[in-house]
């Protein structure tokens, strides 16, 4: 009997909430560590006298290693499987933050920073694609949002490190506390399953079969009759530029171009820029983390409205009003306004990215979903890159609420993009797509 039929004829159970736990573990503190580099950018431009520039292209060291990350990673997956991927590159990014609090001088903090991103950017995409590879059909795009709503606690985790942490004990403290649970989430991950689709993909049908049968004996009583599902099958590289994949390859990058250039350039530099405004290094991270609470209902909201609306509607209803929230907070005159705007901001905004961590993986077919997901992350990077460093060249010129209003005109080219790619998954199968 056909082994991806019988994956996806599984009610959603404990198989797949552990599974989702080892990935979200590794989620979160990816999370925490991206977020860390803005929560310890005013201590850090501190000590090194950093200039708006420097700190810009600090910012944007550990993105160019996600952008390399990203585009290997997700070609690794499709080659040496998805297991391999998510394991190491957690040990990675672990490894990446560690040398990162011991190191000696301003290059190595650049250098290492580049090391954990390389991490990071290759586990993303490829963790997010696994976790779809294995949920129910009905549950596929609520769980891949679930997966990426860690990251509001991991982000949420940065905060307060920053808050508890750098103030007193310093940046080097906070990079510490993040590398040590790193390193033990990676080591949980060896026990991660392969995904049955891509070993089917390869050619490895046994061994999705009995993949499959473990997962089966874990649900008690009869389970649904299987339903015919698509075969994945082998497909070039190249596929990925031609009909009908090259509209949705296109659209989708550019979608994520626009969303990492919004989201970094605004949330790395957030503490700086309420620094900036005048409201104190202490109070500005006070703010920041009362702004991050609001990103766990955002993806809880995505989580349920993905399944109800659909990928496309979600992504670019959140997305559209990232951007007015965006341009409102750049207006805000009073402590008030900067909270009500931002925390509005960071619901829609992170509710955006559990959307379109949902939709990538399933707008590509198996033997080329890592292939497609890391290609669009990794164009997504390079406008994570330039952000940071844009936004800190803008500042002098732009002020605080310039460049906010400039990020936000962003997410709303993001928003057009999503719209654009002009094709709705949900509740299809993933060959079907």
């Amino acid at each position: 009997m056909d082994p991806i039929a019988r994956l996806d004829r599984l009610p959603l159970g404990r198989p797949h909430l552990r599974l989702l736990f080892l990935l979200g573990l590794g989620w979160a503190l990816d999370a925490m560590d991206v977020g860390l580099i803005g929560f310890t950018l005013p201590a850090l431009s501190r000590e090194f006298s950093l200039g708006p520039k420097e700190a810009g292209l600090l910012g944007s060291a550990g993105l160019l290693g996600m952008l390399l990350g990203a585009a290997f990673g997700g070609r690794l997956a499709d080659r040496l499987g998805r297991k391999a991927v998510v394991g190491y590159s957690l040990f990675l990014a672990g490894v990446g933050s560690l040398l990162t609090a011991l190191a000696p001088s301003l290059p190595w903090v650049f250098f290492f920073r580049f090391l954990t991103g390389l991490g990071l950017g290759a586990e993303l995409p490829v963790a997010a694609s696994l976790m779809g590879e294995f949920s129910p059909k009905a549950q596929r795009g609520r769980m891949v949002v679930l997966l990426e709503a860690f990251w509001a606690v991991g982000w949420l985790l940065a905060a307060l490190m920053g808050y508890l942490l750098v103030p007193s004990l310093g940046w080097r403290a906070a990079f510490l506390a993040g590398a040590l649970p790193a390193l033990y989430a990676a080591y949980l991950r060896l026990s991660l399953p392969e995904s049955p689709r891509w070993l089917v993909a390869r050619g490895r049908v046994e061994e999705a079969e009995a993949l499959v049968q473990a997962w089966e004996g874990a649900f008690r009583g009869p389970l649904p009759q299987p339903l015919p599902e698509p075969t994945p099958r082998p497909l070039p590289y190249a596929a990925l530029f031609r009909p009908p994949l090259l509209r949705r390859t296109l659209f989708l990058a550019l979608a994520w171009f626009a969303l990492n250039a919004g989201y970094y350039g605004a949330f790395i530099w957030l503490p700086s820029l309420l620094v900036a405004q005048g409201y104190g290094l202490v109070r500005s991270l006070e703010y920041v983390l009362l702004i991050t609470l609001a990103q766990v209902p955002g993806y809880l909201m995505a989580a349920f409205l993905v399944e109800r609306l659909g990928r496309r509607p979600v992504l670019v209803g959140f997305l559209c009003l990232s951007a007015l929230f965006a341009y409102l907070l750049s207006r805000a005159g009073s402590p008030h306004e900067v909270l009500l705007y931002g925390s509005l901001l960071s619901f829609f905004n992170l509710g955006a990215w559990g959307a379109i961590y949902a939709y990538t993986p399933e707008l590509f077919p198996t033997a080329l979903r890592g292939s497609g997901a890391g290609l669009a992350a990794a164009v997504g990077r390079v406008g994570g890159i330039l952000a940071p460093y844009a936004t800190g060249a803008f500042l002098p010129l732009m002020g605080p609420g310039g460049v906010l209003a400039l990020h936000g005109g962003l997410l709303l080219l993001a928003g057009l993009f999503a719209y654009g790619v002009g094709v709705e998954t949900r509740g299809r199968p993933l060959e079907d797509a």
